[in-house]
């Protein structure tokens, strides 16, 4: 029975590996993603070769298979990760950026993997929450993640609850909606309520932002050209 490892890859810095890591992806035979493109990028940067599928067979390539996972759109299926791994051949699983299965798919592939008895073994690495957490200032001892916020169902209990909250709470937010969500957190918090935004860790435009609700968004409403990237949002405990 082969081996499934879940793979941290870089948030951004694709310095950010541990040489485990890399190790693991040289030596695994198949190495799953969200994106082919995305994930080349990170193997050509560490000199990592993955077979080319039009290659022929004789072509005696070097080099693992990449392939594409998700389990809400097309790619290998659980079945076919549960086959290679049936015929002894060792897995990796990364995702687009990060610890995969946070805010991330695999949770079914791995309760699956389970089930039939492989072994699987997490090598730990890059995490954007506990990366802005570390510098935010924010208690962090004991803290509330909850990924990315519904769209819709939910969402504005759920803004009810952090405004509650007697924890630091974190969560996960897109250029699309980061200015409806720091509304929202504007309509719930109190006035001296601390946020930090992290957005663009580990990239040449990082920054972090703080303050309390309508500081933050004044900010962004006032430089639009920083609505960029994926940001993380940390809200103070009361």
């Amino acid at each position: 029975m082969g081996i499934l490892y879940i793979v941290a890859t870089p948030i951004g810095n694709l310095e950010d590996i541990t040489l485990r890591a890399i190790r693991v992806l040289k030596e695994v035979d198949v190495i799953l993603c969200e994106d082919t493109r995305v994930t080349k990028r990170l193997l050509e940067r560490h000199e990592i070769e993955i077979k080319s599928r039009k290659a022929p067979p004789s072509a005696g390539q070097r080099g693992r298979q990449l392939i594409t996972y998700n389990e809400q759109r097309s790619g290998a299926s659980i079945k076919k990760v549960i086959r290679l791994l049936e015929e002894g051949k060792d897995v990796a699983l990364v995702s687009d950026a990060g610890t995969p299965i946070i805010s991330d798919p695999g949770a079914r592939l791995i309760q699956e993997v389970r089930e039939i008895g492989a072994k699987i073994v997490a090598i730990p690495g890059a995490n954007a929450a506990i990366a802005a957490l570390s510098i935010s200032g924010l208690p962090a001892s004991d803290f509330l993640f909850l990924g990315f916020l519904p769209h819709k169902k939910g969402r504005e209990t759920l803004f009810k609850e952090i405004a509650a909250s007697k924890r630091t709470v974190v969560f996960y937010e897109s250029p699309h909606r980061i200015l409806k969500t720091l509304q929202s957190l504007d309509k719930n918090l109190m006035a001296s309520r601390k946020i930090v935004i992290a957005r663009e860790l580990t990239k040449i435009y990082e920054e972090v932002i703080s303050g309390n609700s309508k500081e933050v968004l004044d900010y962004f409403e006032k430089n639009p050209k920083k609505i960029k990237g994926e940001f993380v949002v940390m809200i103070e405990g009361v």
